[in-house]
């Protein structure tokens, strides 16, 4: 039998979220049952919830930080018992057999690419995909990932998102004690990004446009702040840096950052999907063999590690708990950006109505 569930859903782009009843599918042999315990709020969130990037199909139930109990599982499920703690973050299927998802990097899935939590079809049975701001979800087990001992599932349901796209570029680029990077941005995700680098030994500077947040970057993990509106304090950068998180979800200029970075340093961008303007002087990088590069999230091994090295080091992401009636203006402080670092949905408020 289906599943009754209730969430809340945005029916339109100009419509607010609200109260959505809906079905998910009948468990297969290797599907775990979660009910939803937290949801982070993430920007993604808006973007599909008013189709910026005009691919919604309505209605969309957003949520891709998914923390939750395990209420019930598959005949085949060899990974999870009732009462687990599992998560589920951007992804909840992939083809499972090209190159990419052998090495398990199913985000990059080469078959029309991953399954996504929310505004996407079932590789399957074609039904929609509803995402996390609900009460219960249905998925596979090799898309569920265990929650560690020891975290917090409300500070944790972020690192599904927000956590896994900083922390991956991180490890790729082996990102480590004598490393010296710099993170442009301290939102979401450049709050996870100072985190992150800062355990895993790297010296780490912070840029940002607003000034006033050298104390905070400080508390977050970083060793020192440039204003990157200040000509004086971009120039002495000059050539520092051998890596650079762009977490940046808008279009900017990466002229000025690029020149920060040594010979052979990569800059790699996460968060923003727009055309990059002004052009690039190309000459930065042929001049310097610099290079300009992009991640997106990471696959559900490298979760289960991030999830681990969170546990092993004592982070958590920078939350504030809203209920899921406050959705909407969470979505207008979010805009203003209004909240540090990530809002957190207690779906136990579902229950009140």
């Amino acid at each position: 039998m289906t599943i009754t569930v209730s969430g809340y859903a945005a029916q339109s782009a100009n419509s607010p979220l609200s109260s959505f009843q809906f079905t998910r599918r009948t468990p297969r042999p290797d599907d775990v049952v979660i009910e939803i315990l937290y949801c982070g709020v993430c920007h993604t969130d808006i973007h599909q919830a008013r189709n910026e990037w005009h691919g919604s199909q309505y209605p969309v139930v957003p949520g891709h930080e998914i923390i939750g109990r395990v209420q019930s599982v598959g005949s085949e499920v060899t990974k999870f018992q009732p009462g687990d703690m599992a998560g589920v973050g951007c992804m909840v299927d992939s083809c499972r057999h090209c190159a990419s998802c052998r090495e398990g990097l199913e985000q990059y899935c080469e078959e029309g690419g991953p399954t996504w939590s929310y505004n996407d079809k079932d590789r399957h049975d074609q039904m929609p995909t509803y995402g996390g701001y609900s009460d219960r979800i249905v998925v596979t087990q090799d898309f569920a990932v265990p929650i560690p001992a020891g975290l917090d599932i409300a500070t944790a349901a972020p690192l599904f998102c927000a956590g896994i796209t900083t922390y991956s570029p991180l490890r790729h680029w082996q990102i480590g004690k004598g490393s010296k990077i710099a993170v442009v941005g301290l939102g979401g995700l450049g709050h996870m990004a100072l985190k992150f680098a800062h355990a895993l030994g790297a010296h780490t500077t912070l840029f940002t446009r607003t000034p006033g947040k050298t104390e905070e970057a400080y508390r977050l993990g970083a060793d020192s702040v440039i204003l990157s509106t200040d000509s004086s304090q971009m120039r002495a950068a000059a050539s520092q840096f051998d890596f650079i998180l762009d977490t940046v979800p808008n279009e900017h200029d990466l002229n000025p950052y690029l020149e920060t970075l040594q010979r052979d340093g990569v800059c790699v961008l996460v968060g923003q999907l727009t055309p990059l303007q002004p052009p690039v002087a190309a000459g930065m990088l042929i001049g310097r063999r610099r290079a300009i590069a992009g991640s997106v999230i990471g696959g559900i091994a490298e979760t289960a590690e991030m999830l681990q090295f969170c546990a092993d080091n004592g982070i958590g992401c920078d939350v504030e708990s809203i209920a899921i009636q406050q959705i909407n203006e969470a979505y207008e402080r979010m805009l203003k950006s209004d909240v540090r670092y990530r809002f957190v949905i207690d779906m136990a408020s579902l229950k009140e109505g």
